[in-house]
């Protein structure tokens, strides 16, 4: 079973968990109203690890599965809405597959494979998918890599374009604007290509912004800005859209070195890749240093000076999960499946 992760758009936000055979979606308003039972479960078509980064829309009536082999849409009744079939994540893999039992642990490369991701409009009206193509029709056998852009409806391809990436993994991270998305492409030591989408109706249109060296890991609750780490956890920036420059990247000065960390020892913190807007001023984020407790930092996000450390009443996790609306989550030290909600005093 996969730890809690959160999806949020402006009108829902959800805390997502992926089991072996299903996908569980928790309203987090329910939540902190004391409603403890999903606000939907969806069927999983594939294990746990065979497949990518899953999505829920909004409305809770569709869950977009990303697999090795195909895209799934599987709707609250947990019928099979649509499917695309898309090129094999495997390794060198040149085969079409029309199910996970034609390659379930053949191989290394299909044990271990690369994989895309889904994300969903935060009206829930698209799909947007980075797949490994050709896809069926194309007729075409080089192996690349696209974003497409689905209606999530009825599965029509809407709109397609070449990422230039080659993915180890990647994520999406939706924007406020229905017509917008973010894309982080993980390729390993060789870079994180971060890419902008905009679907305009009737063709997308992908940015490549900064130089393969910036994870993307959210965007600001209004939409004019958004977060990335630097490649191997390095300082966390802010940056402005559209255009995606930097505004202000948080210096490692200003975090003390670790308590238990040897006075004769200088060392760089390494940043949490999971962090994000507390609200549209304020950004938190986790150093892991390697002596005791990860620390976790409030960032103001207009001027990027490290505001102070968070001191917990109890031990928590490393990766805290901003809900933009002023507060944010964690989860247990012990029990990753505890969640406890957090505010700035």
């Amino acid at each position: 079973m996969d730890t809690p992760a959160v999806q949020r758009w402006p009108h829902r936000r959800l805390v997502v968990i992926r089991r072996d055979d299903e996908l569980l979606a928790y309203d987090i308003d329910r939540l902190v109203a004391g409603e403890d039972a999903p606000a939907a479960r969806f069927p999983a078509p594939w294990p746990r690890g065979a497949g990518g980064v899953d999505a829920v829309s909004p409305t809770l009536d569709l869950a977009v599965f990303s697999g090795q082999h195909a895209l799934h849409a599987v709707d609250a009744a947990g019928a099979l809405r649509w499917r695309v079939r898309h090129a094999c994540w495997g390794s060198s893999c040149l085969s079409w597959h029309d199910s996970y039992e034609e390659y379930a642990g053949i191989d290394h490369g299909h044990r271990h494979p690369d994989h895309g991701s889904c994300g969903i409009s935060a009206d829930g009206s698209t799909v947007w998918a980075h797949v490994r193509t050709p896809l069926p029709h194309d007729g075409e056998s080089a192996l690349d890599e696209e974003w497409l852009v689905f209606d999530a409806g009825d599965g029509r391809i809407l709109g397609r374009a070449s990422t230039d990436t080659g993915a180890a993994g990647s994520q999406h991270v939706p924007h406020p604007d229905p017509g917008q998305m973010g894309l982080r492409v993980g390729e390993g030591q060789d870079g994180s290509p971060l890419r902008w989408g905009r679907w305009d109706g009737t063709r997308i249109t992908v940015t490549r912004i900064s130089d393969d060296d910036r994870c993307l890991v959210d965007v600001s609750p209004c939409g004019t800005r958004f977060l990335t780490i630097a490649h191997w956890g390095r300082q966390p920036a802010i940056h402005r859209l559209p255009d995606g420059a930097v505004t202000h990247e948080v210096a490692d000065h200003q975090i003390p070195p670790h308590p238990q960390a040897p006075s004769d020892v200088e060392e760089e913190p390494f940043w949490g890749y999971q962090c994000g807007f507390v609200d549209e001023h304020t950004v938190i984020a986790s150093t892991i240093e390697g002596h005791g407790q990860p620390r976790h930092w409030l960032i103001d996000t207009t001027r990027g000076d490290v505001l102070g450390q968070v001191e917990y009443p109890i031990p928590v996790s490393e990766d805290p999960m901003a809900l933009g609306d002023g507060t944010w989550l964690t989860c247990g030290e012990e029990d990753p499946f505890q969640l406890l909600l957090w505010c700035r005093s």
